[in-house]
C-alpha cells in the first residue's frame, strides 16, 4: 500500500506507519515541540466557543427576516452539514494528530499543493477575520465609550489578546475556556426565559404559545426559496468548531481528548443554535423589525428583562473577543504547521522555551494591527469591506476535507483501521452527499448577484494559491506532511 505526499508515493506497512506519521514534527518529546498544556475542560469549551459567535447572536436575524419560521429548516441543513465536516475532520484528526490539521491531511491526501493550497486559504481567510472580530468588538465598546475613537479600541484587543497567546497555550486555554462559559451560559439562561414565556410560567405574563409560528403568512412566509436564502445567510454561521483539531494537538491525550470533545460539541452545538432560533420565532413574530436590529434582544425585551440590549451586548463582545482568541491560535498553529512542512518560512516554526510558536502568533496578527489604520482611515466602511473580502473560502476549505476524508479513509481503513475510533456516518454516501450540497451552496452563492463577487474573489485567490502550491511541488524539493 502507498500513499501520495509532495508528488512522490511513500510506502505504507501493514500497521500504517508512514501514513500514521509516527515521524512527524509533532511527534516530538515534551521541551523540543509543541508541549500538552490543554486539558478535556478546554477542549470541550474551545469547541463550543469557537463556534459561538455573532452569526448566531447577530446574523440569526437577516436568516428570520428571509425566510420566516422557516429559518428552523434552514438552520437544521446548515447545522447537519457543518456536523458532518466537523465529524470528517474528527476522524481524521482522532487518527492521524497533527498541528496542522486538515492542511496537513489534505497533504498526506493529495500531494504537497493540497496541503499549501489549504492551510494558507484557511490562514488568508482567519486573520482577516480576526481583524473583522477585533472591528466588531470596538464598535461595541465605542458605543459604550464615544470619547474613544473606534481604531484606538482596535488596537487595544489586538494588543492584549496578542499577549495573551504569546505568554503561554495555558494562558489561551483558560481564557477561551470562561468566554465560552459566558456565552454558554448566556444562550442556557436565554433558553430557560423562552421557554417559561412561551408557556406562560413567567410572573404576570401569559402564555404565549406556538401561534407565531403559523400566524403571519405561515411557517413558510417565503416558501421553500426563502428557506433556501436563509440558508444561504446561515450556512457559515457554524464556522469555528474546527479550532479544537488544532488545540487537540497540544493536549496530553490528543486522540482520546478530540474524541470527547467532538461528541460532546456537535450535539449541545445544535440544540444550542436550532434552540435560540426556535425561542425566537416563537416568542416574536418574524417579521417584527426589532429582529433584523438584535434578536436576542427582542426577545429579551418581550419577556420582561430590564437593560436586555445592553446585557446582549456585554455577551456579543465576549463572544467577539472569544472568537478572535480562539482564531487567533488556528491562525497561529496553522502557519506554524505550514513552516514546518516547509510551506511557510522556516523562521515561524521557532517556539519559544515554554512551546508557544511565538514567530507564527505575530505573523497572524499583522493584518489585525494593519485594521487598525483602516479603521483610523475609513471607519464607517471598512467593516463591511473586510466581511466581503473573505468571501466564500471556509467553503472551499469545507470541500477540501470532505474530498480527503473521502481518500484518507479507504488508507486507514486498509492500513491502520484500529486509529478509527471516531468514523464519519454513513460512510461514503454522506461523505459524497455533503460535497454535492457544498458545490451546490457554492453555485447558489455565485448565481446571487449580492454573494457573487465574493465568490469571484475566492475563486480568484484560490486559484492563485494553488498555482503557486503546484509551481512549488514541481520546482522544490518534496516535503513531509506532519
Amino acid at each position: 500500500m502507498t500513499s501520495q505526499t509532495d508528488g512522490t508515493r511513500v510506502p505504507l506497512d501493514s500497521a500504517g506507519e508512514a501514513l500514521a506519521g509516527k515521524a512527524a514534527p509533532e511527534a516530538r518529546t515534551p521541551g523540543l515541540g509543541l508541549t500538552a498544556p490543554l486539558r478535556q475542560r478546554h477542549l470541550t469549551m474551545i469547541g463550543l466557543g469557537g463556534a459561538i459567535g455573532s452569526g448566531l447572536f447577530v446574523g440569526s436575524g437577516a436568516g428570520i427576516a428571509v425566510a420566516g419560521p422557516g429559518i428552523l429548516i434552514s438552520f437544521a441543513l446548515a447545522g447537519l452539514l457543518s456536523v458532518l465536516v466537523m465529524r470528517m475532520m474528527g476522524e481524521l484528526s482522532v487518527a492521524l494528530p497533527s498541528a496542522g490539521s486538515f492542511s496537513a491531511h489534505a497533504e498526506r491526501a493529495w500531494g504537497s499543493w493540497a496541503g499549501f493550497t489549504v492551510g494558507w486559504l484557511y490562514w488568508c481567510l482567519i486573520v482577516v477575520v480576526l481583524a473583522i472580530e477585533a472591528t466588531g468588538a470596538a464598535v461595541i465598546v465605542h458605543g459604550w465609550v464615544p470619547a474613544v475613537d473606534t481604531w484606538a479600541w482596535v488596537l487595544l484587543f489586538m494588543a492584549v489578546l496578542t499577549a495573551v497567546n504569546v505568554v503561554a497555550v495555558g494562558a489561551f486555554g483558560e481564557l477561551e475556556f470562561w468566554f465560552a462559559t459566558l456565552k454558554v451560559a448566556a444562550i442556557i439562561g436565554f433558553l430557560v426565559l423562552g421557554i417559561l414565556a412561551i408557556v406562560g410560567w413567567l410572573p404576570g405574563e401569559k402564555a404565549i404559545g406556538l401561534a407565531h409560528l403559523t400566524d403571519h403568512g405561515g411557517f413558510l412566509p417565503h416558501g421553500w426559496h426563502g428557506v433556501l436564502s436563509g440558508l444561504l445567510v446561515v450556512v457559515f454561521s457554524f464556522g469555528g468548531m474546527e479550532v479544537v483539531t488544532f488545540a487537540a494537538a497540544e493536549s496530553a491525550d490528543p486522540a482520546r481528548g478530540l474524541s470527547r470533545a467532538m461528541r460532546s460539541v456537535i450535539w449541545r452545538l445544535l440544540l444550542f443554535y436550532i434552540g435560540s432560533v426556535a425561542v425566537i420565532v416563537t416568542v416574536i413574530p418574524w417579521n417584527d423589525s426589532k429582529i433584523g436590529q438584535s434578536p436576542f434582544v427582542a426577545v429579551l425585551d418581550r419577556v420582561g428583562v430590564l437593560g436586555s440590549a445592553q446585557l446582549m451586548n456585554v455577551v456579543l463582545l465576549a463572544a467577539l473577543l472569544s472568537a478572535l482568541n480562539a482564531n487567533l491560535y488556528a491562525a497561529s498553529r496553522m502557519i506554524y504547521s505550514l513552516a514546518e512542512r516547509q510551506k511557510a518560512p522556516g523562521a515561524l516554526r521557532r517556539l519559544s522555551p515554554n512551546g508557544v510558536p511565538r514567530p507564527a502568533v505575530l505573523a497572524s496578527v499583522t493584518f489585525g494591527f494593519v485594521s487598525v489604520l483602516l479603521n483610523f482611515e475609513w471607519p464607517d466602511s471598512v467593516f463591511l469591506w473586510m466581511l466581503n473580502s473573505v468571501g466564500a473560502i471556509a467553503l472551499v476549505v469545507w470541500i477540501a476535507v470532505a474530498a480527503t476524508q473521502l481518500r484518507l479513509r479507504i488508507e486507514l481503513e486498509r492500513t491502520a483501521p484500529d486509529r478509527l475510533t471516531v468514523r464519519v456516518w454513513g460512510y461514503p454516501a454522506l461523505t459524497v452527499l455533503a460535497l454535492l450540497a457544498m458545490g451546490t451552496v457554492l453555485v447558489l452563492l455565485a448565481a446571487d448577484k449580492g454573494t457573487r463577487p465574493q465568490v469571484v474573489g475566492t475563486g480568484v485567490l484560490t486559484a492563485a494559491v494553488l498555482a503557486i502550491g503546484a509551481l512549488r511541488q514541481r520546482y522544490q524539493p518534496a516535503s513531509r506532511a506532519d
